[in-house]
């Protein structure tokens, strides 16, 4: 572990930051691409942790990547995918969608992680994979292991996707390689971040594949080849939102290149960030904001993003008024109890805290530096970094959590601080 002081500036922001790839797209393109018809090159696909291991599982399926100049990558799907062990780490892309292509494999593909992972929703994805005719052994959790037989009848099948929108994205990704196709109904409260998933079936029908939800929590995705396509990765956005942030925990203009047309969560993102008192300006592939360095209260929905809560959790703590975080319950089953992490660490630096049944409630205190608890989770790091911002000696116990989907964290920080 690596202990880090985040940096408090003493002057007002004025910085452009160019993030990488979107982890999103990324694990969803290479998926694709290893289940096409013909190789893919891939260009501004993230290299991180959670990446750098979804390349290592699909390799072992059978997967072969080359690494080409400018930053592209040739990825070259298999005539026929093999078992393998599979280790996912701390990544829920790859233990919700590398299992499906495990059943198009012949045998048994075991699937372990990093210990925090075994405590990660992933049963209802193995349970829409055993309805359609997959077989499966597993305790619910990390570790199991699907019994491949190279082909998957499909079908019909019924989920609660409430704990992760991942699960309908798992199942959708592979489902054209399946005999009958797939089917998927959902029931149970409300499925979060479903931007994810509508970024699921634009590539998925980008690739030729006829996927679309057919009704309110139904979606279908029919039987045939997944197309190569060569693809150019976007930013990340909710990464972007964290340094975004950083105007407004500090005053001062940040600007990150933004894509003109993006189907993640930008209306969302761009709203927190206003609503807690940037102005956000949008200028020909990039966005600006600029904050005064004192956070406006605001009860925010983060329904669509909830990724965002650390972030806004610590803007929120900056604030003289408090606020409230809602439409995130599910968050509790994410790399780490986020909504118990951040009620644990923010209230160990002095802000009023307490959770609700789908959120957090934040009310004025009395901020202090101190060690920060990251739980191997890289929105926890962030969060100890925008805090620090406006809060000096805030020491992050491990800032190397930031690598799962920003490979030099600290440089890109300190670069953000220091200009």
């Amino acid at each position: 572990m690596t202990q880090w002081t985040a940096p408090t500036p003493s002057v007002p922001l004025r910085a452009t930051v160019v993030v990488p790839g979107s982890k999103s797209a990324t694990a969803r393109a290479y998926v694709l691409a290893a289940l096409a018809d013909a190789p893919s090159t891939l260009t501004g696909a993230l290299d991180a942790r959670d990446t750098r291991l979804m390349r290592r599982a699909l390799t072992a399926l059978g997967v072969r990547f080359e690494d080409l100049p400018d930053g592209r990558v040739l990825v070259t799907p298999p005539d026929i995918f093999r078992a393998a062990p599979v280790e996912v780490g701390l990544a829920g892309t790859i233990m919700r969608f590398v299992p499906p292509l495990a059943a198009l494999a012949q045998g048994p593909s075991r699937f372990s992680g990093d210990p925090e992972a075994e405590a990660r929703p992933v049963a209802p994805l193995l349970d829409g994979l055993t309805q359609a005719g997959v077989r499966i052994d597993h305790p619910g959790s990390l570790p199991f292991t699907v019994h491949g037989n190279g082909v998957v009848p499909g079908g019909k099948v019924t989920i609660d996707a409430s704990g992760s929108s991942q699960f309908v994205s798992g199942l959708l990704l592979s489902g054209a390689r399946f005999a009958r196709g797939l089917e998927i109904h959902h029931v149970g409260p409300a499925v979060p971040s479903r931007p994810h998933i509508r970024l699921t079936l634009a590539m998925l029908t980008d690739r030729g594949v006829a996927a679309q939800e057919v009704a309110p929590d139904v979606w279908r995705v029919a039987p045939g080849p997944v197309s190569a396509r060569d693809e150019v990765i976007e930013p990340d956005l909710v990464n972007a939102a964290v340094f975004l942030a950083a105007a407004l925990a500090a005053g001062g203009s940040v600007t990150v290149p933004w894509p003109e047309r993006t189907l993640q969560a930008q209306g969302t993102i761009l709203a927190a960030l206003a609503a807690l008192g940037g102005t956000v300006s949008r200028e020909s592939g990039a966005v600006t904001v600029t904050g005064t360095g004192r956070i406006a209260s605001a009860d925010i929905d983060l329904t669509e993003a909830s990724e965002l809560t650390c972030i806004v959790a610590a803007l929120l703590a900056l604030a003289p008024d408090g606020g409230r975080i809602r439409g995130v319950g599910h968050i509790r089953g994410h790399e780490t109890d986020r909504l118990a992490a951040l009620e644990t660490e923010l209230g160990a630096r002095g802000a009023g805290i307490q959770q609700t049944d789908d959120g957090l409630l934040l009310t004025p205190g009395r901020l202090r530096g101190g060690l920060w608890g990251t739980y191997a989770d890289h929105r926890m790091a962030h969060a100890g970094a925008v805090l620090g911002l406006a809060v000096p000696g805030v020491e992050l116990e491990d800032v190397g959590a930031t690598t799962k989907t920003i490979a030099d964290f600290p440089g890109l920080w300190s670069g953000l601080v220091g200009s």
